[in-house]
């Protein structure tokens, strides 16, 4: 999977930095979606939920603890 290669090649405030944009993008798209407007692109809720799991995932792999 190209995009876990990716995640682990991140340093872990890469990942950091990056999980925190994936959460607000998230709650920008759930807001969209709650007033009742459709998101831009609905097919990227999804994409976004799904790395925000493989941020937490490779965390706990590395044991890390998560943040959030």
């Amino acid at each position: 999977m190209k995009q876990m290669k990716e995640l682990r090649a991140n340093s872990k405030e890469e990942r950091a930095k990056k999980l925190s944009e994936l959460q607000t993008e998230l709650m920008q798209a759930r807001g969209q979606v709650a007033t009742g407007s459709s998101p831009k692109n609905p097919g990227r809720v999804r994409s976004i939920k799904r790395t925000i799991a493989r941020i937490y995932t490779l965390a706990r792999q590395k044991g890390e603890e998560k943040k959030a």
